[in-house]
């Protein structure tokens, strides 16, 4: 049994730049600790909330919804501007950059950096996701083969209209695309599934905003903050974070 370690989110105060991280679908804000420890270095505070429901098991998962994790994302920047923070970039991968997508159109953001965001994505797809991410606890828990395989076929069922409601909220998210204004940076990796470039690519054309750039790296897959581009993307993050005006 592989002792699960509990998800809480982490708040690095540093300068008068404030960033908000946002992390992945099914994960925790594991996914954006070595990137907020790096941005701190450089004297940026940072702060990464968990999301209603992630962070323990799939049927915890399951019993939240997409409106709950863009109130866990508000949350996390109204934290920011209540610590005085007067100017916040956002930056998320997957899930989290579609957080950062929603932020840019709702709130005043600096500038907003997305990572791995699908521009659409079916419920086959996310059910996929939620199953192999229960698989992974379970057994990580200590339990039986029959058992883990008699709880994921009752997860199978149950999740469906918890992810129909996932599905809903992307098309809404990527349908406001033109009213992001602020600077943005868009990044995919290149060993990640085809739908990611053309995510980055539709996000590209359809944002607003007059500074904009996009990039793929090639040695990262999905969770391109914890991939083997990771120096590499701390950089070119620092470099556009840099070019803003704060």
């Amino acid at each position: 049994m592989v002792r699960i370690s509990e998800p809480k989110p982490f708040y690095y105060k540093g300068g008068s730049k404030a960033v908000l991280l946002l992390h992945s679908f099914t994960s925790n804000t594991v996914d954006m600790k070595k990137l907020g420890s790096f941005l701190n270095r450089e004297d940026y505070t940072c702060y990464a909330p968990l999301y209603k429901g992630h962070g323990y098991s799939a049927e915890h998962l399951i019993l939240s919804t997409p409106r709950e994790w863009w109130e866990s994302a508000e949350e996390g920047y109204n934290f920011l501007k209540n610590e005085g923070y007067q100017h916040i970039a956002v930056i998320g991968v997957s899930l989290g950059g579609l957080l950062a997508l929603k932020l840019g159109q709702k709130m005043n953001v600096t500038g907003i950096v997305t990572m791995s965001v699908p521009y659409k994505n079916e419920v086959f797809s996310l059910k996929k996701r939620v199953l192999s991410y229960a698989k992974y606890y379970k057994q990580s828990q200590g339990k039986e083969k029959d058992k883990i395989s008699k709880e994921i076929d009752a997860l199978e069922v149950n999740s469906t209209s918890s992810l129909l409601q996932f599905k809903d909220f992307i098309d809404l998210t990527i349908k406001g695309l033109p009213q992001v204004k602020q600077p943005i940076s868009i990044m995919y990796g290149e060993l990640d599934n085809p739908l990611y470039r053309e995510s980055a690519n539709y996000i590209y054309e359809k944002v607003s905003s007059l500074h904009k750039r996009i990039k793929g790296y090639s040695n990262s897959k999905h969770l391109m903050t914890l991939g083997q581009d990771k120096d590499a993307i701390h950089q070119d993050i620092l470099s556009f974070l840099e070019s803003l005006e704060w």
